[in-house]
């Protein structure tokens, strides 16, 4: 048993289905199915609008929600995450192959799943070597302009099929333009299903449960037929369209024929020169999803006390899309809305996935041929009311507010989103993000310190009543200090220093650094050879301990003109020539 036990945790490190899978039980069991069940009438629908949206034939949505929930059930860490197809994957995904080949068409196919292949193995690569902390080089501000932007995208991109009109583009001014130019050709039956499936999903998002809950019915089960209101605007649409013969009489565009049977085994290209044009969008694409995957399974995990592990769900997402490659779907990523029904349905483990993804697989082995009559501005309706949730202009005004650097990243973002695609986007908002860091760190915090009166502690004398002494200057620095600040510090010292004829003493206080590197350690030398030129002494107090050991490796400190303190208190009383 022993042996046994230590091959289970061994195994639990590489496949967390190792680590739950011992625990699982018949209670367990129940909550999954159930949940199962209420995700998977969410996701038939919700699978083949977005397999649209990425310009790729419906029955794609299915497939790319089969194999990788399996698969992220086995190597994911999260109890609650459903993976499968999104909304800003699927636009990226469009923007990404929409040039290579005509839409559903074969080649089409081989890039979508080749890249989904990419983004699988560049995720597995980050995963392995431990870089989630990568992700955080995009700040959430910007995320949420990216989002934001995405989503009116989105939506707008669905126009066409609610007008039933043959418009296109990738960027907003380009959607705008197609959608005038076309607006003759408004095909009526089309508009009136349409904008009726739209009005209906609404209404149920806000309306149904409170309706439900007033005739008495078990809030359980009033949620689950809520979450059915997409499958009861697929029903009764496509009922109407084949009843009407609206298709054939009215021009009415439907999804039409969708093979029905078990998920292909396909095989990604391996293309040098198809791998070249996809790798950049592969690595955009892995990013993104990756932040937004783990940012809903990370607030998921903190209701129930439980935790993620990054770089475990890196290798989770990463099994995903490679599962995906080779059974006929495209990119995926863990989805907000239907991870957050999933929690609420009860799932207790990823097993809830696996079961929803047998549910995915008997839709396509037996419901494909029903909806052959659904109208495609059914599913345009799907995707607007599902995106116009991520849209949130508010944080235009939290960041004018609280950043304006921010806010000047955010607006970018969007900015940069709508008029020239999510690529330029995204990439932008990496950027930014990066850049934005490295203004605020280059700059620091830099604060002219005393002592508040009767005690031993030190606050800027900017924002308190404090004690100072003409011969000595503390000066507490709030950044590590590093090559983007290094001369910031330098020239603000000098400044202060020059401007106190009566200085004997300089203390810089790092109570807050925790990094030195090369350069921030060369600019402290040349501090320490000017202030002893003008027979000033150089100090420094309260250097943590892992700086302090790397001081200790070189001869900064055999070369510094005064003393190292363990607390400025210490400092202050030993310079003005008090007893400590």
């Amino acid at each position: 048993m022993p042996d046994t036990t230590a091959l289970f945790d061994r195994l639990a490190r590489i496949m967390p289905v190792f680590d739950w899978g011992r625990r699982y039980d018949r209670d367990a069991f129940g909550n999954d199915l159930v949940a199962a069940v209420i995700v998977t009438i969410m996701l038939i629908p919700q699978s083949l609008a977005y397999a649209l949206l990425a310009g790729l034939p419906a029955e794609t949505g299915i497939y790319a929600s089969i194999a990788p929930i399996i698969l992220y059930a086995i190597f994911g860490t999260s109890r609650a995450l459903a993976v499968g197809p999104v909304a800003v994957v699927s636009l990226m995904t469009a923007a990404a192959i929409g040039n290579l080949a005509e839409p559903g068409s074969p080649e089409m196919l081989v890039a979508a799943i080749t890249l989904a292949f990419l983004s699988g193995l560049f995720l597995i690569l980050l995963g392995v070597l431990r870089l989630g902390f990568l992700a955080n080089f995009l700040s959430h501000p910007v995320i949420a302009g990216f989002i934001t932007a995405t989503g009116i995208l989105i939506a707008m991109s669905q126009l066409r099929h609610i007008l039933g009109i043959p418009a296109g583009g990738d960027t907003l001014p380009e959607l705008l333009s197609s959608l005038y130019a076309n607006l003759g050709e408004v095909n009526w039956i089309t508009l009136a299903l349409g904008v009726g499936a739209t009005a209906f999903l609404f209404w149920v998002r806000k309306g149904l449960m409170p309706l439900l809950l007033k005739t008495g019915m078990r809030p359980r089960l009033a949620g689950v037929l809520t979450k059915a209101g997409p499958v009861a605007a697929v029903v009764v649409t496509t009922f109407v369209t084949w009843a009407f013969g609206l298709s054939q009489n009215f021009g009415v565009h439907v999804v039409g024929e969708v093979p029905q049977g078990l998920p292909p085994l396909t095989m990604p290209s391996f293309s040098l020169d198809l791998w070249g044009t996809l790798i950049g969008s592969a690595v955009l694409i892995s990013v993104i999803g990756f932040v937004e995957s783990v940012s809903v399974a990370q607030t998921l995990a903190a209701r129930k006390r439980q935790r993620i592990v990054p770089d475990k769900e890196l290798i989770g997402l990463g099994a995903a899309n490679v599962g995906a490659a080779f059974t006929g779907g495209y990119p995926v990523t863990g989805g907000f809305a239907r991870s957050v029904v999933n929690f609420d349905a009860g799932a207790e483990t990823p097993a809830a996935g696996a079961y929803t993804a047998v549910g995915l697989l008997l839709a396509a082995l037996v419901l494909t041929p029903l909806i052959y009559h659904l109208p495609q501005a059914t599913l345009a309706a799907t995707i607007i009311v599902a995106v116009l949730s991520l849209v949130d202009f508010s944080i235009l005004k939290k960041t004018w507010t609280y950043s304006r650097a921010d806010f000047a990243a955010v607006s970018a973002t969007i900015a940069l989103t709508l008029v020239f695609g999510v690529e330029a986007g995204v990439t932008a908002g990496v950027v930014l993000s990066i850049l934005i860091h490295l203004y605020k760190s280059s700059r620091p915090h830099m604060a002219i310190v005393g002592r508040v009166p009767g005690t031993e502690h030190f606050r800027n004398v900017k924002r308190h009543t404090v004690e100072i002494d003409d011969t000595v200057l503390t000066v507490r620095v709030d950044e590590s200090l590093y090559f983007a600040n290094a001369r910031y510090l330098e020239d603000q010292v000098y400044d202060m220093v020059a401007a106190r004829p009566r200085l004997k003493h300089v203390v810089l206080m790092c109570p807050a650094v925790n990094e030195i590197d090369m350069s921030a350690l060369e600019s402290l030398e040349a501090i320490n050879e000017r202030l002893k030129a003008l027979d000033v002494k150089f100090h420094l107090s309260e250097v943590k301990g892992p700086v302090m050991d790397r001081l200790k490796t070189c001869d900064f400190l055999t070369h510094l003109s005064g003393k190292v303190f363990l607390s400025q208190h210490q400092a202050a009383l030993e310079l003005a020539g008090k007893p400590t």
